[in-house]
């Protein structure tokens, strides 16, 4: 095979490395994975704001009805004002009730665009709205080079935006593990050609990387949404599935990483939502047996691991002609693990109803991301304020006291 050929077979997998070479950070004991909701899910119909008069006169077909009012179709009561989808009895309440598991509503971005894309973009870069921008700088990679973790990874087909930057994080499509790929002899002439360069490192790493993640999963290294809806995914695994998936992802952050990415797609539901039951049921559904199979795969190393749940904002409170919902402003985070301090929906509040909806249709954005953020990794990390701004530039750190 001519070096060419083996360079662009290289370039074709789900793994690759940047220059600079990975090794453990034993003084990074915690492990955080961030899930990343592509297409923006109905955060209303996952902490259902079960006081609200306006919510079901708002959402005559698509509105899951308070505590009590319907068998295994009813909100399940969390606190006197919010109650959780049914859906998620099995799989989050238990967290819920174990306080490993709290919710931050009202949370996102001040970004008003309402574009899947620029929000995405900028939720990942976490710079200021005001100001310069570098798309060679996501707050995560920024994160991994405070830390000097050399431990991080995206387990995406690509390098995601938020993990861009100086520090090395290779990226794993878990989803393609066990498919076609490089042969032993492919990937040592590949090796081969780089050694004695400064490259030699970082490929013999990323092969390595290969090979440990191949074990882990049990497998060999490998190599109906439409439009809009697809798009907004930026070719994400979707939630069906997801409990495999995330069973491979924590064991591999229980033996090697502790800073983790993944995104899920398929949330941008315009048409068609449904309620406690129908389609986008069925993805939280799919989502949170996902999210627990992790804690439970992951082990003893649960009670030091947080998982944060991220969209790029929430949807419209009104349901639209299609029974759907559409772009909306605030949303609600899902933080979760043996670390976090759960049982309880923290930051600021307001009652949901018409008068305090933003713009007239969506919930407000009272919990900005970076200062949520911000203030988790300082608890986390014990990161000082100069470390802080290097994560995120200008932010203002906010302790919810998650941890």
């Amino acid at each position: 095979m001519q070096r060419r050929h083996l360079l662009q077979h290289a370039l074709s997998l789900p793994l690759a490395v940047s220059s600079l070479s990975l090794r453990a950070a034993p003084s990074a004991p915690a492990r955080l994975l961030v899930v990343f909701l592509r297409g923006a899910y109905d955060c209303a119909s996952l902490l259902v704001p079960i006081t609200s008069s306006d919510y079901a006169a708002m959402r005559p077909s698509i509105a899951i009805g308070p505590p009590g009012s319907g068998d295994n179709k009813a909100a399940l009561p969390l606190t006197a004002d919010w109650g959780l989808a049914p859906v998620l009895r099995d799989s989050m309440l238990p967290l819920w009730q174990r306080g490993q598991l709290a919710f931050v509503p009202f949370a996102g971005t001040d970004d008003l665009s309402r574009s899947h894309f620029e929000t995405q973009d900028s939720i990942e870069l976490g710079l200021p709205l005001q100001g310069p921008r570098s798309f060679d700088s996501g707050f995560m990679n920024r994160l991994a080079g405070v830390l000097d973790a050399h431990d991080a990874i995206a387990f995406t087909d690509q390098l995601p935006l938020v993990f861009r930057g100086p520090a090395s994080v290779p990226n794993l499509a878990l989803n393609g593990a066990g498919r076609g790929g490089l042969d032993a002899g492919q990937a040592a002439r590949i090796a081969a050609m780089y050694q004695g360069s400064p490259l030699a490192g970082p490929v013999d790493e990323g092969f390595a990387v290969r090979r440990d993640a191949a074990r882990e999963l049990g497998g060999t290294p490998s190599g109906g949404m439409q439009g809009e809806m697809a798009a907004a995914s930026r070719n994400a695994i979707t939630a069906k599935g997801f409990e495999g998936e995330a069973r491979r992802i924590a064991r591999l952050m229980r033996e090697r990483y502790r800073l983790g990415f993944v995104d899920v797609g398929g949330w941008d539901t315009h048409v068609g939502q449904g309620g406690a039951s129908g389609v986008l049921a069925n993805r939280l559904g799919e989502l949170g047996q996902g999210l627990a199979a992790f804690g439970e795969e992951i082990g003893p190393a649960w009670d030091q691991t947080v998982v944060v749940v991220i969209s790029e904002f929430g949807r419209t409170f009104r349901e639209n002609g299609n029974r759907g919902t559409d772009h909306g402003h605030g949303t609600v985070y899902w933080l979760l693990g043996g670390a976090v301090r759960g049982g309880r929906i923290v930051g600021e509040q307001v009652p949901v109803n018409a008068a305090n909806l933003f713009q007239n249709r969506d919930y407000p954005v009272l919990n900005e991301y970076r200062a949520v953020l911000g203030g988790l990794f300082v608890r986390l990390y014990g990161l000082s304020p100069a470390q802080l701004q290097r994560v995120f530039p200008g932010a203002a750190p906010r302790d919810l006291g998650l941890v």
